[in-house]
């Protein structure tokens, strides 16, 4: 994704593009929560997964439990 911030009027543009009603009030919030969850979702895109097995793997009945209480 760009790293250009979505603007009040993007933000406009893509809910009606997506059919959703949006009063202009509005416009500026729903762009500064679109851009808060693209730099947390960039953040998460950062970390290296390569140890972990794809979720496909994971058989839950089948944990060892190691642990002491």
């Amino acid at each position: 994704m760009s790293p250009v911030e979505l603007t009040p009027p993007e933000a406009a543009r893509w809910a009606a593009r997506a059919g959703l009603v949006l009063p202009a009030e509005r416009h500026a919030a729903v762009a500064a929560v679109a851009n808060h969850i693209h730099s947390v979702v960039s953040v998460l895109r950062e970390l290296d997964f390569a140890d972990v097995p794809p979720a496909a793997a994971y058989r839950a009945g089948e944990e060892k439990h190691d642990a002491a209480v």
